[in-house]
């Protein structure tokens, strides 16, 4: 269990970050975990896998991502140990290929809704979003890409990176200047860290804002997705929860101290409306938001029935 926890710990303090990345780190690690119990007892190795799906899921509450890769892996079935150690490996294995294979499906597919000589501004840091801008610039494409610090925890740090290395052009702004710049765009492409039944969007806080500028501006609105960031408990009406971090991430404890009437709100996450979405780049199809139900019931596989059930458990 050390092992795991140590998993869960970098995942909650974002050591481990990006919905695809937490995806495949707790889809290994439940594969890892069910290897390396000692016992030969069924009912005990089964209730010992629940307890850890369970420590994982509660990691980061907005990250979907996350408790469909747990599901994925605990549908496992076995009558001995040894049967549900094979059982949990095959999916667990299954899940990491086809998420990794989707984002560069992702990739492919959305690259067709670039055009050349195109400007990209994106936010945050989406290994989806990123796919689609490497492949038009692989095609030949004269893209070039403004990209947002996204503060507080500047992920457009790292996009810039990614992309100055594929060679793509490229412009870091500061957040608050999304709107000034937005006349110079062709496109937005973006990701997303789950995606709603009714086609709502949940991503880094600060995504809604550039949605809303780009709809002002007519400019179309992608959003790359694999599957498995679908939200099946949205079927419900289930709201899917916006996690809000530490204080310390907007400024220091020492600096916050020194005031008696300030508090501090920090949500990593906002909910961009469908109605500012054009697109939506999944590895099965590029769909319009309003379809996002069939991807919920199609490709995950998930029921009425089903999500009932798991309600109940949880």
């Amino acid at each position: 269990m050390e092992h795991l926890l140590e998993t869960a710990q970098k995942i909650k303090s974002m050591e481990i970050r990006g919905a695809g990345k937490i995806a495949r780190a707790a889809a290994a690690e439940l594969r890892d975990y069910a290897e390396r119990l000692p016992t030969d007892e069924i009912n005990e190795f089964n209730e010992k896998m629940k307890q850890a799906a369970e420590v994982l899921v509660n990691t980061r509450p907005t990250a979907v991502s996350l408790p469909n890769a747990v599901r994925a892996v605990m549908r496992y079935r076995g009558e001995t140990v040894d049967e549900a150690k094979k059982s949990i490996k095959k999916l667990a294995d299954e899940f990491i290929a086809n998420s990794e294979n989707a984002v560069k499906s992702i990739g492919e597919m959305g690259a067709r809704r670039v055009r050349d000589g195109d400007t990209i501004m994106t936010h945050c840091n989406s290994a989806a979003a990123i796919s689609i801008m490497a492949e038009a610039h692989a095609q030949g494409k004269d893209i070039s890409v403004i990209a947002t610090e996204s503060r507080p925890r500047l992920q457009g740090h790292i996009t810039i990176k990614q992309l100055d290395r594929l060679g793509i052009k490229t412009t870091l702004i500061v957040d608050s200047a999304v709107r000034y710049f937005m006349k110079d765009v062709d496109i937005v492409i973006m990701g997303a860290d789950a995606v709603t039944v009714n086609g709502s969007i949940i991503n880094k806080i600060g995504t809604s804002q550039l949605a809303l500028a780009a709809h002002e501006a007519r400019t179309n609105v992608i959003i790359a997705a694999e599957t498995y960031k679908f939200s099946p408990r949205s079927i419900l009406g289930e709201l899917v929860e916006i996690e809000e971090r530490d204080s310390s991430e907007v400024i220091s404890r020492e600096k916050l101290n020194e005031f008696s009437n300030v508090s501090v709100r920090n949500p990593a996450f906002d909910v961009t409306p469908r109605e500012y979405v054009d697109l939506i780049c999944t590895e099965v199809g590029a769909i319009p938001p309003e379809m996002a139900y069939i991807i919920i019931k199609d490709f995950l596989g998930w029921g009425i029935e089903e999500i009932n059930s798991n309600n109940q458990k949880h």
